[in-house]
């Protein structure tokens, strides 16, 4: 990364700003009355502050890389370029990501099934980093602080970021970057879809699909932990050994193995209470004939595309229920972010949840981690590594 210099302020620390410091965590919208923003009447902090602007008649102007799509398409439109950052502004920090959780609605927005607000566009929802400047009237973030983000804004594929200072809220210093990473949008994800859509308990029998994915892994964990009897898909027998590792109870290789055959045989015709539905059009089938009567098909995702056209009456045979879930509706309030975030982090420390971050690439070979993703070449989470030149 480099820096030039243009007319106005720039931002400059105290040697007061090395000490180590709290590790914090980002979420959408969310932001602690203890963590609270504020900004002075003047339009410079006081000079007590540990980190400052300094109005010297220039300021810092970074140049940093990012992966940037100019077109829609497969991993080949992901471009590896310089991008020029100034200060961030009021109620800004910017900040020099350390890992960048990879996930599947990164690949959405890439080809368009999701709509980026604008071409072109740095993708990636998650990240973690070091505070390297704060915007001014800012208090409440300092210069070295370790932040990570979930969720919005977009653009966490880049070596520094600008991000809101609202969105900052601690993390556990237990919780490493890589994992910080890769556990917040996955992990949130599989407390709003066994918690909050559909709560799973004990007795209940529930199907994931792609159970050694990133989500999936966490979903077959933290049901195991709810008392579940819990059967996962997966392609072939390395996965089938994580899935059992992640507590499956029952796996099923439908490379090899009828999947609706074999849900039938353990449930003794039963069917499952709910399906978890990452793969779309290649499951949807599959996913209604392994319900139970009166059972929930909770779809959050289409890696294999979207569905064909459902019919009602696929639904009226069993009286069963269908659902579409966002995460982003549900941790639309602050109260909600707080209690998935909570309990995603309380499950991490008690062990509940292990975060499995089988795969790390270089951030200027996202492409080939999409790529990898896509194919089902991947297991568990992956993180992509900030290059050190520049």
């Amino acid at each position: 990364m480099t820096t030039t210099r243009t007319a106005t302020c720039w931002v400059s620390s105290s040697s007061s700003c090395s000490p180590r410091r709290r590790p914090l965590i980002l979420l959408p919208h969310l932001l602690l009355p203890s963590l609270a923003v504020t900004t002075p009447s003047r339009s410079r902090p006081s000079p007590s502050s540990t980190c400052r602007l300094r109005c010297s008649g220039d300021r810092i102007m970074v140049k940093a890389k990012a992966i940037r799509v100019h077109e829609l398409g497969g991993p080949e439109v992901m471009r590896w370029e310089e991008v020029e950052l100034g200060d961030p502004k009021e109620g800004e920090i910017r900040i020099r990501t350390t890992a960048i959780g990879v996930n599947f609605i990164d690949v959405y927005f890439r080809k368009g099934v999701y709509a980026a607000p604008a071409l072109p566009f740095t993708p990636g929802m998650e990240a973690v980093g070091v505070v390297t400047a704060v915007g001014p009237g800012l208090t409440g973030r300092k210069v070295g602080d370790v932040v990570a983000y979930a969720g919005n804004p977009m653009g966490s594929y880049a070596q520094e970021q600008i991000l809101p200072a609202s969105v900052a809220v601690p993390v556990p210093p237990s919780v490493d970057h890589q994992q910080a990473a890769s556990v917040m949008l996955k992990g949130m994800t599989a407390h709003v879809l066994l918690r909050r859509v559909f709560k799973v308990e004990s007795g209940h029998t529930v199907l994931v699909h792609a159970a050694a994915g990133g989500v999936g892994s966490l979903l077959c964990q933290w049901a195991y932990a709810l008392g579940a009897t819990v059967i996962g898909t997966v392609s072939n027998e390395e996965k089938a050994a994580q899935a059992t590792q992640d507590g499956c109870h029952h796996v099923i290789i439908y490379t090899k193995e009828d999947v609706v055959a074999r849900v039938k045989e353990i449930t003794s015709g039963k069917g499952v209470s709910v399906v978890y539905d990452s793969v779309g059009k290649d499951t949807y089938k599959a996913s209604v004939e392994c319900l139970a009567s009166r059972g929930f098909l909770v779809s959050f995702g289409q890696s294999s595309g979207k569905p064909d056209p459902i019919p009602m009456s696929d639904l009226a045979s069993k009286s069963l229920f269908l659902t579409r879930p966002s995460l982003m509706h549900y941790t639309a309030t602050r109260d909600e972010l707080l209690e998935s975030a909570g309990e995603v982090f309380a499950n991490v420390a008690n062990g509940v949840l292990r975060i499995r971050v089988n795969h790390t690439y270089p951030l200027s070979e996202a492409a080939r981690a999409h790529a990898d993703l896509e194919g089902r070449k991947t297991s568990g989470s992956i993180v992509l590594i900030p290059d050190t030149d520049s």
